[in-house]
């Protein structure tokens, strides 16, 4: 699923060296098995035969700018909060990451931050890297449930559970397209973003070990 999620032209393949994975606040943004992503990952590397390194940035660590894959999870408004911070302090470094062309998915709470800001249902703004040009306001609703897309590389299956209204901006494309769900707000029929090679989407599942195709 990586190689078809994303374009790893700037990945040392070749080498049949070390891919280091960075999972971003494993502790804070970990809800509903997204650590599985990066398990699914690490094995699905280990498999092509490179030596799969796995980094924990935890918020205070310093930032591993050196990874050549990123992972983020969901998390509950608390713990959006609790990384806040840390992410302003590296947002910089992030935005020219991702400019770069390295390749992230960031799922539920950590896609809302990649965004261009997050209001909570209380009507706390935080405000996000701005990598995707999306916002998203919380509410009262929850959207739960099987999610099936369409996106460009096929069928993409996963879990929402999120009350956050996601928006995207004109000219900013979708990760999918609908086929069974919510999405970003219900109403539009799209999921996520996708800048280059950041995707953003609320699917759990964890999704990549839950689409093992194409």
């Amino acid at each position: 699923m990586a190689d078809a999620l994303f374009e790893v032209d700037d990945v040392p393949l070749a080498s049949k060296g070390t891919i280091r994975l960075v999972h971003l606040y494993p502790r804070e943004m970990r809800i509903y098995g997204d650590l599985g992503n990066t398990r699914c990952l690490q094995r699905r590397i280990e498999r092509h035969g490179y030596r799969a390194e796995v980094v924990r940035h935890s918020p205070g660590d310093p930032f591993p700018d050196d990874g050549h894959l990123f992972i983020g999870g969901g998390g509950q408004d608390s713990g959006q909060q609790r990384v806040e911070d840390d992410l302003e302090r590296h947002a910089d470094r992030i935005r020219s990451l991702a400019e770069a062309g390295v390749p992230m998915l960031m799922i539920c709470g950590m896609y809302q931050l990649f965004g261009n800001a997050f209001t909570t249902v209380e009507g706390k703004r935080l405000p996000g890297l701005g990598i995707l040009d999306v916002t998203t306001q919380g509410g009262a609703k929850r959207m739960i449930g099987p999610v099936v897309l369409d996106t460009v590389v096929g069928k993409v299956v996963g879990y929402e559970n999120h009350s956050g209204a996601t928006t995207l901006a004109a000219g900013q494309a979708p990760f999918g397209t609908v086929v069974h769900g919510f999405g970003n707000n219900g109403e539009d029929r799209t999921e996520g973003a996708r800048t280059a090679n950041v995707i953003g989407s609320y699917l759990h599942g964890p999704s990549l070990p839950a689409t093992p195709a194409p």
